[in-house]
């Protein structure tokens, strides 16, 4: 009962964003997402190492064009994530995507101010929980992995995509490290968050066709509904690389500025 009520604040009476912490009081925190990652100010951690995946090749297709009647995709028990810095094992529980209207802006985390088509998040939980609700009691009971989706030409169309075809290659992106919580009520402080920097492509058509097919639970679609960044406070957003490293962002403006402070011998980032 209480569950149901708790959709309806979120899905029909819809209160904006501002307005959650008044009946999900964790909304209002100190460790809240998503959130802005300035490059210049983020920290290397030697110990964020790469990431551990077992047992992705068993994960299934997923249609970009078939949308369903739900955002969330849940997995059947065999996938696991280890390393990367996490403090245990993890087992996948599902997958999201955030986008926005018309191939808009639509993903949640941004990165120096820029944010991206779409996001994927997969969520995760230490494996000795039974249900995410359980997870949630832990401080750093789940980690959820975030990649963003940008708009390459050209770029051939794939009818499907799996998650396999990503995450191998996971093991050798770098990526950003902090703590915050659900995007979404109560954002519950429970969420270990990695953002990888590199970008997946998309087509601008899978892109489009996703539009206005974003549903929460079996509701109502729902466009242009996500999270606005959040206060940092007092956290520390720490990298897998070391920060001279993020010079091969994939942007023409970046480049120029790299080669520049390579010719006039100044440090890139400081």
């Amino acid at each position: 009962h209480h569950h149901n009520w708790k959709k309806c604040v979120f899905q029909l009476c819809h209160p904006g964003p501002s307005e959650w912490k008044n009946n999900f009081p964790n909304c209002g925190g100190q460790r809240q997402s998503p959130i802005n990652i300035i490059t210049r100010k983020v920290k290397h951690d030697p110990k964020l190492a790469s990431f551990i995946f077992d047992g992705h090749e068993k994960v299934f297709n997923m249609s970009v064009e078939n949308h369903g009647h739900s955002a969330n995709v849940f997995f059947q028990k065999s996938v696991r994530l280890r390393g990367g810095g996490l403090p245990a094992t993890y087992k996948a529980v599902q997958f999201h995507l955030h986008w926005g209207e018309n191939g808009g802006q639509g993903s949640e985390h941004s990165v120096d101010g820029e944010r991206y088509p779409m996001e994927l998040h997969i969520v995760h939980i230490k494996e000795k929980y039974g249900s995410l609700g359980d997870a949630l009691n832990d401080s750093t009971g789940v980690a959820a992995l975030a990649f963003f989706f940008e708009v390459l030409i050209p770029f051939s169309e794939i009818e499907d995509f799996k998650l396999a075809d990503i995450i191998p290659q996971a093991n050798k992106l770098s990526y950003y490290r902090y703590l915050g919580s659900l995007t979404t009520p109560g954002c519950d402080q429970a969420v270990v968050w990695t953002v990888f920097q590199q970008t997946l492509p998309i087509s601008k058509k899978q892109l489009m066709s996703m539009d206005k097919q974003l549903l929460f639970g079996t509701e109502k679609p729902m466009t242009g509904v996500f999270r606005p960044v959040q206060n940092l406070n007092e956290r520390v957003v720490y990298t897998s690389v070391p920060a001279h490293s993020l010079c091969v962002l994939p942007n023409l403006i970046t480049l120029f500025l790299c080669l520049f402070c390579v010719f006039g011998q100044q440090r890139c980032f400081h």
